[in-house]
């Protein structure tokens, strides 16, 4: 080759001829590993939606049927009717105290049932539930009873029963008492109370024939049966209750007498806890 044509060097790679990059060449590995690495955090928050909404499921399948399990045992336990009103109702979430096999609290409501010859509204809370047998953590309640129910319950009183009317916090106790074959009527304003699980009448004043008199004046007047009047009356009732409750409590309100009941937590497995108390004799 003659120097007349020389062939000219090609061009140093530099900043100023920079590579050409063809279409479709680059990085085959780079684009798929950011695209997992993008798309791993949407894979874990649909997995945590989807648990939250198996756990959701569970939750609300639990609570609907719950309560008609709860409400079978108990008219079974108690011998109630089967179409026996009863709302429950079961406190914190349910499925992980279901896999531990016991309910933290149970509340139990209903606005009438008759035990052991007792009609009224009862409200009870247990705590300590056992799924899977076993007794009870405890239990407190409160039977509201009306002014009917209550005259009912000093049918063995030496108080003359025929009528009961509330005046929070006391009771008026109306009826009559026989003085040489004369019928002479009486009224007794009392608070109720209790004591070692006994119901307690404490008098507050009285009247005879429609006058208010003293204790002194009853006394002379009645003779003994007026000595018996204006003592403390103090009624077991623990014949109308299961064995394995005591009450602790008893309070007019309003128009309802309300009682307050403690619950032996074996009332479940014990057979004879279920059954009615007993009133010691005198």
């Amino acid at each position: 080759m003659s120097d007349d044509n020389p062939t000219l060097p090609y061009p140093e790679s530099d900043s100023e001829h920079a590579t050409l990059v063809i279409p479709g060449e680059q990085d085959a590995d780079a684009a798929p590993r950011a695209t997992r690495r993008r798309r791993w955090p949407w894979v874990l928050l649909i997995v945590v939606i989807v648990l939250a909404a198996l756990a959701i499921a569970g939750e609300l399948l639990a609570r609907a049927l719950l309560p008609g399990i709860v409400r079978g045992i108990v008219i079974e336990q108690l011998d109630l009717p089967s179409d026996q009103q009863l709302d429950v109702d079961a406190s914190g979430i349910l499925l992980p105290q279901l896999i531990g096999g016991r309910l933290d609290s149970l509340h139990l409501s209903t606005d009438s049932v008759t035990i052991q010859g007792i009609t009224g509204a009862a409200d009870v809370t247990a705590t300590g539930v056992p799924l899977n047998g076993g007794d009870l953590g405890g239990a407190t309640g409160a039977i509201s009873i009306d002014e009917a129910q209550f005259t009912s319950l000093l049918a063995d009183t030496d108080l003359p029963v025929d009528d009961v009317s509330f005046d929070a916090p006391d009771a008026t106790v109306s009826g009559s008492v026989q003085v040489l074959a004369l019928s002479i009527p009486v009224s007794l304003t009392v608070t109720p109370g209790v004591a070692d699980g006994d119901l307690q009448l404490t008098p507050q004043s009285f009247s005879i024939g429609g006058v208010v008199v003293d204790a002194d004046q009853v006394k002379a007047t009645l003779g003994s049966i007026g000595t018996n009047l204006t003592r403390t009356q103090t009624i077991c009732i623990a014949d109308q209750l299961p064995a394995g409750v005591t009450v602790t409590g008893l309070e007019v309100r309003g128009t309802k007498a309300v009682i307050d009941v403690s619950v032996n937590g074996a009332i479940v497995t014990d057979a004879g806890l279920q059954q009615p108390g007993v009133c010691s004799a005198g």
